[in-house]
């Protein structure tokens, strides 16, 4: 049985596993959990673990090609407000984690959004993009790889310029057809790491140097 090369792909945020204080881990653990939603050439689709022999084969057939790292702290350097679509108030899952880490460690004005919550760590969650007080430089999401059309819709609407797809969600089609409308997209890479790296958290091969602070360093 052949399998679209045109995937469309993918994957459920998969949650952070939390540590014995209940602070989630690393990304690794993120990663472990990843799911790949694989679509057929016969229309069904089934699930399969992100790091088998099929989802490796899976990715390595990718054809979008994202920013490069300086393009990606260009982004990133440029940017004074970041709006989290799908945020979620529970501590386990990924997108709290990073919410956590962009309030505490970086000068990001950092908003939530998510219909079905009113707060999320101590700030209001908001239920569109439209909602927000101002228009996000750079809009993060945690949702489906198969929401995120619906999500590059929204994000046009709103008139933000920036799409980042979090860590372990990807859907090809609709990273080409944002940049075909004129939206700088970033995706499959966790914001997070990506922040820590440029900011001294994070040596640039991936390694914890211990030294994220909330000072601004290198923007």
């Amino acid at each position: 049985m052949s399998i679209a090369t045109d995937t469309a792909a993918t994957v459920s945020a998969g949650a952070v596993s939390a540590g014995t204080t209940g602070t989630p881990s690393t990304e690794t653990d993120a990663a472990a959990s990843e799911v790949e939603t694989v679509r057929l050439v016969n229309g069904l689709s089934c699930e399969l673990p992100a790091t088998s022999p099929l989802a490796k084969l899976l990715k390595s057939q990718r054809t979008w090609i994202g920013p490069d790292a300086k393009q990606r702290r260009r982004i990133l350097s440029a940017a004074k407000s970041i709006a989290i679509v799908g945020a979620s108030p529970k501590p386990q899952r990924s997108s709290y984690f990073v919410g956590t880490y962009l309030q505490q460690s970086s000068d990001f004005r950092v908003y939530f959004v998510n219909p079905n919550e009113t707060e999320i760590l101590g700030q209001p969650a908001y239920a569109r993009l439209a909602d927000l007080p101002e228009v996000p430089d750079i809009v993060v999401v945690f949702r489906r790889g198969s929401d995120i059309p619906q999500v590059v819709d929204e994000v046009l609407a709103a008139g933000a310029k920036t799409i980042w797809v979090q860590l372990g969600i990807w859907n090809e089609q609709a990273a080409y057809a944002a940049e075909e409308q004129g939206l700088t997209v970033v995706m499959d890479r966790c914001i997070k790491v990506e922040h820590a790296r440029f900011h001294g958290g994070l040596h640039l091969l991936g390694f914890d140097t211990g030294q994220i602070t909330s000072r601004r360093g290198g923007r």
